[in-house]
């Protein structure tokens, strides 16, 4: 407090002085304030440089596929987390394609589909953080989720919001080491707290969320631990989720009208049976292996074509066809079960329904998706034509099937 009381009087004095010198030297005003005003560029300069991971050099001419690369900073090339020897590398060399989106009246389709894409680039995810916590098994992450899910249909959030938990769960268990499965529920809920006031207009509030622990954790303890998280990702909060990206490529795919793009324009029910299969596989640890943008394309290939996939994405088939093919046991075991239905929530709008997060017996399904799983890679490695053999893209005329 004294440091603070004897600054700001050191701050009057000296604008007292200035004002009197300006009175008796006016001439020197107009210096005086052009030093002023070009001494905080001289120091934001660095860190906003720093501030920048990537840029995107040469922009190409519209409708035509760029050539330009998506290039790192040299203080982003490599980035070491609070592990030691743990490091997080990321993408390099991603060539960019015209943006999908149409010509927006609030902003630059290029640029905000060259902010979606940087993203993808920023925010980290690899499946090898269980590595780093020995007494965690990837069935515990996949129990820890479908609870989660469960919780957000009972207290009505956003599909966005599980999704931010997620992100946010699984990106700070890659700056740990040696997480004990006691803590896991500690972690999960306090990133749906954090997501919940990052989404949501009305979160529930703090003792709801320790409620649903049934005891096993206190407000003070998801207060510590949500700071701890938040030091931990460096504040860095708003990922583009898998939610998102398929939110998107549904909207370019069904855009009618233009001058509209934010408000939804595709079916609801198709649009809760894309999303009940990322749930599904969100569950699996390995789908972490894939980027989000990549994760909901291949998901929104499995129920519409290729070249559509295409048309809102701008990926490649080389892009999608090993997640595509990752994905297909999961397409099977969700068309076994019933088909969802959209659900009616009466403090929600109707046109929200489809936002508002659902739960099913997921564990189950994930069961028997790995099953098949484990079928397929012991019918190919005895295979050696399986193996060996190319997956090309569906034709336009044809759509995968389920069965």
């Amino acid at each position: 407090m004294y440091r603070f009381i004897s600054r700001k009087m050191s701050r009057r004095c000296s604008r007292n002085t200035l004002q009197e010198r300006n009175k008796n030297a006016p001439d020197q005003q107009t210096t005086c304030s052009r030093k002023r005003k070009a001494e905080p560029c001289k120091r934001k300069t660095p860190v906003a440089a720093k501030k920048q991971s990537y840029e995107i050099q040469n922009r190409w001419v519209e409708g035509e596929v760029s050539p330009c690369v998506l290039v790192e900073t040299p203080q982003k090339e490599l980035e070491t987390s609070n592990v030691s020897g743990f490091k997080r590398f990321r993408f390099q060399n991603l060539f960019i394609n015209p943006s999908p989106l149409p010509c927006l009246s609030w902003a630059s389709s290029d640029d905000v589909w060259i902010k979606m894409l940087n993203k993808e680039l920023k925010y980290v995810h690899d499946k090898t953080f269980m590595e780093q916590h020995p007494s965690l098994q990837p069935k515990m992450r996949a129990i820890l989720l479908d609870w989660l899910l469960e919780v957000s249909e009972v207290y009505t959030l956003h599909r966005e919001t599980f999704y931010l938990a997620q992100d946010l769960s699984d990106r700070f268990m890659m700056t740990q080491v040696g997480i004990g499965k006691n803590q896991l529920q500690l972690i999960g809920i306090t990133s749906l707290f954090i997501a919940a006031k990052m989404e949501e207009i009305y979160p529930p509030k703090l003792h709801e969320f320790a409620y649903v622990t049934d005891g096993a954790c206190d407000e003070d303890e998801i207060l510590e631990m949500e700071l701890i998280m938040l030091k931990a990702l460096n504040w860095e909060l708003c990922p583009e989720t898998v939610v998102s990206w398929l939110k998107l490529y549904s909207q370019v795919d069904s855009l009618k009208d233009g001058s509209n793009f934010l408000v939804p324009q595709f079916a609801q029910e198709t649009y809760i049976k894309i999303i009940q299969l990322l749930d599904l596989c969100i569950l699996d640890i390995n789908s972490l292996d894939y980027q989000y943008g990549v994760l909901a394309a291949a998901a929104f290939c499995h129920f519409t074509s290729f070249e559509t996939v295409q048309r809102v994405s701008g990926l490649t088939w080389d892009s999608i066809s090993s997640c595509v093919q990752w994905m297909a046991p999961f397409v099977r075991t969700v068309n076994e079960y019933d088909q969802p239905k959209l659900k009616e929530f009466k403090k929600v709008a109707a046109d929200d329904w489809h936002n508002i997060q659902t739960h099913v017996d997921y564990l189950a399904m994930l069961n028997a998706a790995q099953q098949r799983q484990q079928e397929n890679l012991d019918l190919n490695l005895g295979s050696p034509m399986a193996v060996s053999g190319l997956l090309t893209p569906p034709k336009s005329t044809e759509k995968p099937t389920h069965s």
